[in-house]
């Protein structure tokens, strides 16, 4: 399961972070590394970009970046 499956209030653990060099490192700097928990607290009226919270702060993506991130569906 991937990051854009997660619906508004649904939570997750990262298992890995994909995608090539530059946004696999882009997203890692910005705190999204194995092991941390994210929370999808809104998305935009369209669908896209989503707006998480993890680590104590609130991020944004874009689905295209949220489908490179693997995780396992909290419970």
């Amino acid at each position: 399961m991937t990051l854009k499956d997660l619906k508004v209030g649904e939570s997750g653990l990262v298992l890995a972070v994909g995608g090539e060099n530059t946004l696999r490192r882009r997203l890692l700097e910005m705190g999204i590394t194995p092991r941390t928990t994210i929370t999808v607290k809104k998305t935009a009226p369209m669908g896209d970009p989503i707006e998480l919270f993890l680590r104590g702060y609130v991020l944004s993506l874009r689905l295209a970046e949220a489908e490179k991130i693997t995780i396992e569906k909290g419970r």
